[in-house]
């Protein structure tokens, strides 16, 4: 990796997401990783794959991609994790994820300290703390961070208000969707009155400067200490659903990182999110050219 030039670090599960016509690479942090390597920014992923069939595979797919794997590490005893994925109608996935696998057991290694702290920043859910030993990796790790990002991405029946409340203490920006936010405001015993009430509430109660906001067709906000924008969605025929949080977040971090204006961050959030969505899975194969074309072509206004 090339030390000099700034990359953000991604931490958690790492997978196959077994679909109706096949497996794809996947797990949420991997796919913010897959896409923030196409935005062309240098990127590392913890996780843990098992030193099976399936790792073996899922390691050369990654690696023909080029994203690299140098903290990817190997359990001989659990197995590759895997997600059985199905669609309804709308084009929403469900999950059925597997339990006690590879990534529910990342270790730290004295290369993490230097890994993390040179950093821009570092991405992690949380479902990766379903398990004690991720959990303890995750929690030693974001201490050394000096900007710790929480795609809150909550996955039933692994959703540990008491862990998530740790990890939203310590994020210093958040990303939810529209469900996650009402999920919140009830676990802390709080009414749901509107997005506004609800996030300022959360600002506050967590001492949070930053949060996004996802509400899909709807767009997004973003709110930033006391101000808050607006943005609408790209218009576009959904394929499918898969990852399209996770590329939007990508989208706005290979922007965040280099301290662009709201507008410019948001416009590359939104456009990334709906680019994955009119194609098939969360990690398609595209160039940044083809993405650039895209935003252009399809991305209009603020609201």
């Amino acid at each position: 990796m090339n030390t000099n030039k700034p990359y953000i670090v991604c931490f958690g599960e790492i997978l196959w997401d077994i679909f109706p016509n096949g497996f794809r690479a996947g797990g949420a942090p991997f796919n913010v990783a897959y896409n923030l390597d196409k935005m062309g920014v240098e990127v590392q992923m913890i996780s843990k794959i098992g030193n099976d069939e399936l790792g073996k595979n899922l390691l050369t797919q990654i690696k023909n991609w080029g994203v690299s794997t140098d903290y990817i590490q190997v359990d001989d005893d659990k197995a590759t994790g895997t997600v059985m994925a199905t669609f309804d109608n709308h084009g929403e996935a469900h999950y059925d994820i597997l339990n006690n696998v590879a990534w529910d057991y990342i270790s730290t290694i004295p290369q993490h300290r230097d890994l993390i702290q040179n950093s821009e920043a570092l991405v992690f859910g949380s479902l990766i703390g379903r398990n004690e030993e991720s959990r303890k990796t995750l929690l030693e790790l974001v201490e050394l961070s000096k900007f710790r990002v929480f795609d809150v991405n909550f996955r039933p029946p692994f959703i540990d208000f008491d862990f998530i409340k740790i990890l939203l203490h310590k994020a210093h920006l958040v990303k939810m969707n529209k469900a996650e936010l009402r999920t919140i405001i009830q676990y802390l015993d709080e009414e749901y009155l509107n997005e506004e009430t609800s996030i300022r509430f959360i600002q506050q109660y967590f001492n949070l400067n930053e949060i996004v906001l996802t509400k899909g067709s709807k767009g997004a906000r973003y709110f930033v200490g006391k101000d808050s924008f607006t943005f609408s969605a790209v218009s576009i025929d959904v394929n499918d659903t898969v990852g399209s949080g996770d590329s939007f977040l990508a989208g706005f971090l290979s922007k965040r990182i280099q301290a662009k204006s709201p507008k410019e961050i948001m416009k590359q959030a939104v456009s990334l999110g709906a680019f994955i969505t009119s194609k098939s899975g969360a990690c398609p194969d595209y160039t940044y050219e083809e993405f650039r074309s895209f935003r252009e072509e399809h991305y209009t206004k603020t609201i």
